[in-house]
């Protein structure tokens, strides 16, 4: 059952997973291992072994991809389109402009702004297959312009093929788990290599972008999903259907509300137990409730503010706007009562790829900006550099790079 505890006890919940990522770490070294020397060959075994892939390549044939395309129904179509249509408004929100200064008389300054070459996403397909998560992933780089833009899943389900060819993704591989980050990071014959993989997975996928974060560039490394809520008063019932939906997710997902209401408190967990009865997912909810969720009794507002921060959630939900400039770490945050998290997870646009386990003191979610680069450009008129010289020349003596300054100073004889 959903426990109310006191703040004091708040500690225990705002522990890492750190043991368990070390554990997992260590199940995927020789995999990474198998797949950097052995290439297709190691990725084939390890696809056939885990994923149970049946096909001779993990490449899925275009004309496949069409195919699931048209299997799907023209509800499911329209969502797709629905979503996409928010998350790119989003993502071009997001995107790094070119912009230009001019300091000093001669001196110009600039940034442009490039596409990464080579994108991979991973869409989890484990307990929920999550043709979401397409639409997350693809959106961002068609709008920052990536010209290949692959996408991974260990199951052939219609829904994320069909999206992934709709949406116009260049590649679609079969494939999973900690090999197929692998594949992705090293390249092999059949898998091109990525300049960046991006989106969720198991803790095994988490460690394996960990493990080749220096080869490889990556979102983040995401945990178990989370929400917090911050609500003094509320309809029982939402918050109590906001708490499970996070539930549903993995076992391992938290579900945490903060009050200063007992009796809300204790209305929220009697609705959690009505609505578990009926719950399609309950078994799974279930766990995650009565092991890693609770609701927690605050003072006031501000001691609900502080904790969050403490906390640092993948999604907050505060009821009240009037919190908002206090909030400081959050992957997204929804405002209002009728702004559920599962808004988030679909239609509403911001993305729902987020830091988890306190990675969003760091950063917030996945970006538009995430798929490019932001390129320094400098030009000095003469008169520029002579102005500069000094300075230049007096670091880099400081520095014992004598070659530095004369290489300023041979231009001003």
């Amino acid at each position: 059952m959903l426990r109310i505890v006191e703040s004091r006890q708040a500690g225990r919940l705002l522990k890492r997973r750190a043991a368990r990522m070390t554990e997992a770490e260590e199940a995927v070294r020789p995999i990474l291992d198998a797949v950097r020397t052995r290439g297709d060959a190691a990725l084939l075994e390890y696809a056939q072994k885990f994923d149970k892939l049946t096909r001779k390549s993990v490449a899925v044939p275009g004309a496949e991809l069409q195919a699931a395309a048209s299997r799907l129904s023209p509800a499911f179509r329209k969502a797709v389109t629905t979503s996409a249509k928010n998350v790119k408004a989003y993502a071009k929100l997001q995107l790094p402009q070119v912009k230009k200064t001019q300091p000093s008389p001669g001196l110009k300054l600039s940034q442009i702004v490039r596409p990464l070459d080579s994108v991979a996403a991973y869409i989890p397909a484990g307990r929920y297959p999550l043709p979401s998560t397409v639409i997350m992933t693809v959106v961002p780089a068609l709008v920052a312009g990536v010209e290949n833009i692959m996408v991974c899943s260990p199951r052939p389900v219609d829904e994320i093929f069909g999206t992934a060819s709709i949406l116009g993704a260049t590649r679609v591989f079969e494939m999973g788990g900690a090999h197929a980050i692998a594949a992705f990071a090293y390249g092999t014959k059949t898998v091109p290599r990525a300049d960046r993989i991006v989106g969720p997975g198991n803790i095994y996928v988490a460690a394996a972008k960990k493990l080749l974060a220096g080869e490889v560039g990556i979102d983040f490394v995401a945990g178990p999903t989370e929400i917090l809520i911050i609500a003094e008063e509320a309809n029982p019932a939402w918050l109590a259907a906001d708490m499970l939906a996070q539930a549903e997710h993995d076992t391992d997902a938290s579900a945490i509300l903060l009050t200063t209401s007992r009796s809300l408190a204790e209305a929220v967990v009697a609705e959690v137990e009505k609505q578990l009865q009926t719950l399609p997912t309950a078994a799974t909810a279930r766990v995650a409730i009565d092991k890693n969720s609770a609701v927690i009794l605050v003072a006031d507002s501000a001691e609900a503010v502080e904790l969050s921060n403490r906390f640092a959630p993948e999604h907050l939900s505060i009821h009240d706007a009037k919190l908002l400039p206090g909030i400081r770490h959050a992957g997204s945050v929804f405002v209002g009562a009728t702004s559920p998290e599962a808004a988030g997870d679909y239609a509403s646009g911001p993305n729902h790829v987020l830091p988890t386990s306190g990675a969003a003191r760091l950063r917030g979610g996945l970006s538009a900006a995430d798929y490019v680069k932001v390129i320094s450009v400098q030009e000095l008129s003469g008169k520029a550099l002579r102005a500069l010289t000094p300075a230049i020349t007096t670091l880099a003596r400081a520095e014992g790079l004598e070659a530095h300054a004369r290489s300023v100073e041979v231009r001003n004889a």
